[in-house]
């Protein structure tokens, strides 16, 4: 993918919409709307890395209640011819054919390697990665689990999501303890993963969300990791303008952070 002149890729990650309840989550939403407003003049492309929601199930005929507004966005971006690449993340990891068919955009279900204007990026939510995240490649394998899946299926939606908001908010699956402050540079098993990657492969960058805290690794002379914060407390999303890649903050308005 190359870039045009005077054109930008846009990346975001990590809004949990919904947490901890419509009415706290509606501010959070109406800003990333005001966001994705401000870019589409000169947005090339647009990738969103995960858990945009806090809870996501596709039934047959049926989504989550709520959030018209971002999907409302989403595909005006999308009609008007801007590509945009959605990965899933662990709490949207039941996304199947809805972005697809509803609003075309391309859904990805594992990290991805892309060349944008020349330079190569790997690509993914982040979840699951690394030496570290032990808890989610647990409960990755049940909620991956068909039998699980389909038991889940078939649990009335008022029943199924109400469990799922309410586990989602009590175990803090939004942001734990440990995504509120930097671990340095050795202990960010992103970066460890990252590293690892590039013993058999070159990336110029690697790009991830769900460690909630936006920073900017170098993992060897050529390469930076980059985590690209959230939409919870840092309001943070990166830009690539086809030479440099920067991670900037979304500040019109100030709002209520979840802790």
């Amino acid at each position: 993918m190359n870039i045009p002149k005077d054109k930008k890729i846009y990346f975001s990650s990590d809004n949990h919409l919904g947490a901890p309840n419509a009415s706290e989550s509606l501010p959070r939403e109406k800003l990333f709307v005001q966001w994705l407003d401000t870019i589409k003049e000169d947005a090339a492309a647009v990738f969103l890395l995960g858990d945009l929601f806090d809870f996501w199930f596709e039934y047959k005929h049926v989504v989550p209640k709520g959030f018209v507004r971002v999907l409302g966005k989403l595909a005006e971006l999308s009609d008007s011819g801007i590509p945009i690449y959605f990965f899933v993340g662990n709490h949207d990891l039941w996304m199947r054919d809805y972005f697809e068919k509803e609003l075309q955009i391309q859904v990805f279900h594992e990290p991805k390697e892309f060349v944008l204007h020349g330079k190569t990026f790997f690509i993914g939510h982040g979840d699951g990665l690394g030496p570290n995240d032990k808890g989610f490649k647990r409960m990755k394998k049940v909620f991956k689990n068909p039998v699980f899946q389909w038991l889940f299926k078939w649990t009335h939606p008022d029943i199924a999501v109400a469990i799922a908001k309410h586990l989602s908010v009590k175990n803090k699956l939004i942001s734990g303890e440990e995504d509120k402050e930097f671990l340095g540079e050795e202990n960010e098993w992103l970066a460890m993963y990252a590293k690892r990657k590039l013993e058999t492969k070159h990336y110029d960058y690697f790009i991830f969300g769900h460690r909630h805290f936006p920073m900017e690794i170098k993992v060897s002379e050529n390469s930076s990791y980059i985590n690209l914060g959230d939409w919870i407390t840092h309001f943070t999303y990166g830009v690539f303008d086809g030479n440099t890649f920067e991670l900037k903050t979304f500040e019109p308005a100030v709002l209520k952070k979840i802790n």
